[in-house]
């Protein structure tokens, strides 16, 4: 057995397991239509040098950052694997951003290089065209891209096709250096660049064996993006780290999450709310019920879709709540009631609600849900912002920015992110319990509501919107659809419009960004439907999005 030189250093650790278990297949890139890609820890350590020097050749080196641009594909392991090796930073980056603000992440993170797929070739050299300081190190064409020979952007095809090289002679041996900076999702603003140091990731496996209870018989499987933490906490890292084997889609599909899951024998997958009410809301199936998943780990189930979900695809949720930035909570499979998040783990973490001036608050009462870790100081470091950093943990507690409450047996509930709570006629609305209702329209392939300011003027009360995405591409019958919700819904809650759209935009946690659609919402826009009298006469004449 060879040991680990420093445990918890990923470089190290699959350093390890590539000598020890070389031929293991730890990870299977699961993309659609074209092969899937398989990666040995060999594959990795191989791989994962050749990406390195090309770093090096860059003049990355230790401190020094570089992006990444590009879905799930194994060139993200691999360079993960090439920072850990030289302590360089790397930064993930959604595939999604684009234009002001991918040049605001490359600029803010003074990235000195970036990776990218070529299908985001003429995104990336736009911005590139304004900042010279950024040089492309490497350009992937996967199966099914197309890639421009003219533009003679070095290939990283080449790079991974050439010999197998030796470590290069700049290494870190220091876990506790930054390896990554992790952008939130900014559905406020601008993002903020979170430091994540290498010490940070070790826990990850810790969590994995006590908490989610992995088992070596397991085989995990995730579509969200590995550039952002729950992916790579609840997926990628347990997977590395303890030898049980993953799949990872390109994307993630709601429409065969499940034939995925079958095909590859996967017993558990990570998901987040807006995905699991985008799965609900597919067309039911007989068989919804007969696949090989034990445990589904998830952040945000809707409350009114909780028992149906678990029900119908007969699967147990195990629920959490976190943050890239820290804090933990969890509810076990089975334990304590429906709708809560859980409580933090007992003698390691604290967690409570606090009102507008600190003071505890009472059961049932909504305040900010705040944490800390016993026996540790806790910080936060936002890159180049000192103050953000201070004011995100005053008191010794990290800030987390969201609205819950507790109930007297101490169980946590999240109410609404700080600034985004909606509140109509003096009640706040959870628009979960909404959205559960219109997603069961047949209708309706996803939705998102969302407040706008009250055309009645009142100060900090909202109208409703419900936007939403037609099945299968097919026309709404908006008429239909206020008449579901008026039998289903309270009065209060039916909204006050439905905008028909292509799709709902999304950050890399796949949170809705509700922010993108309030600026696209028009009431005179063709693709908006008003709960009056007369929506009968608008629906004949606006049929689709």
């Amino acid at each position: 057995m060879v040991d680990v030189k420093i445990p918890g250093h990923i470089a190290h650790e699959l350093d390890a397991k590539a000598e020890t278990h070389p031929d293991f297949t730890v990870v299977t890139f699961e993309n659609g239509i074209y092969p899937q890609e398989s990666l040995t820890y060999s594959d990795i350590v191989v791989q994962g040098r050749k990406v390195a020097h090309a770093l090096v050749r860059s003049g990355i080196g230790r401190g020094d950052t570089f992006a990444l641009v590009m879905r799930n594909h194994p060139e993200f392991i691999y360079a993960l694997y090439a920072a850990t090796l030289l302590g360089a930073v790397m930064i993930p980056i959604d595939p999604r951003v684009k234009g002001q603000r991918l040049k605001f992440m490359l600029k803010d993170s003074r990235a000195k290089g970036v990776l990218f797929t070529s299908e985001f070739t003429e995104k990336v050299l736009s911005v590139l065209k304004e900042l010279p300081e950024v040089s492309v190190i490497g350009v992937s064409c996967k199966e099914g891209m197309s890639y421009d020979t003219s533009a003679s952007l070095p290939l990283l095809n080449d790079i991974l096709m050439g010999p197998e090289m030796p470590p290069p002679n700049q290494r870190c041996d220091d876990i506790h250096v930054p390896i990554e900076i992790i952008y939130t999702s900014g559905t406020t603003g601008d993002p903020k660049g979170v430091v994540v140091k290498g010490s940070r990731l070790a826990p990850y496996s810790q969590l994995a064996l006590f908490v989610w209870q992995y088992t070596p018989e397991d085989k995990l499987y995730t579509g969200l993006s590995l550039t952002h933490g729950n992916a790579q906490a609840v997926t990628l890292m347990p997977s590395l780290m303890l030898s049980i084997p993953s799949v990872i889609s390109t994307t993630f599909t709601k429409s065969r999450i499940w034939e995925i899951c079958r095909t590859f024998n996967c017993t558990t997958f990570s998901l987040l709310g807006g995905m699991m009410m985008g799965i609900y809301g597919e067309t039911p199936k007989p068989d919804d019920a007969d696949n090989p998943v034990r445990l589904v780990l998830s952040a945000g189930t809707p409350h009114a879709i909780w028992e149906n979900f678990e029900k119908r695809f007969n699967v147990m949720i195990h629920e959490w709540y976190g943050a890239v930035e820290g804090g933990f909570a969890h509810k076990p499979p089975g334990v304590g009631p429906l709708g809560s998040f859980g409580k933090p783990l007992e003698g390691l973490m604290e967690m409570k609600v606090v009102d507008e001036h600190g003071i505890d608050c009472l059961p049932g009462k909504t305040g900010e849900i705040i944490f800390r870790t016993l026996g540790q100081k806790t910080e936060v470091e936002y890159l180049g912002k000192e103050k953000d950093s201070r004011e995100k943990t005053k008191g010794g507690w990290l800030r987390t920015g969201d609205k819950g409450h507790t109930d007297k047996a101490g169980w946590f509930f999240f109410d609404y992110r700080d600034g985004g709570g909606l509140r109509r006629s003096g009640d706040f609305i959870q628009p979960q319990y909404v959205e559960a209702c219109i997603a069961a329209h047949p209708d309706v392939s996803e939705v998102c509501v969302y407040g706008i300011p009250s055309e009645g003027g009142a100060p900090g009360e909202s109208d409703l919107v419900a936007a939403v995405v037609p099945m299968n591409g097919q026309s709404i019958d908006a008429v239909s659809l206020f008449a579901h919700c008026r039998k289903a819904l309270e009065g209060n809650t039916v909204p006050s419009n439905f905008q028909v759209v292509d799709e709902i935009p999304k950050s890399a946690s796949e949170k809705n960004l509700d922010r993108l659609l309030k600026d696209r919402f028009s009431k005179d826009a063709g693709n908006v439907f008003k709960n009056s009298d007369n929506i009968a006469e608008r629906y004949n004449t606006n049929t689709k999005s």
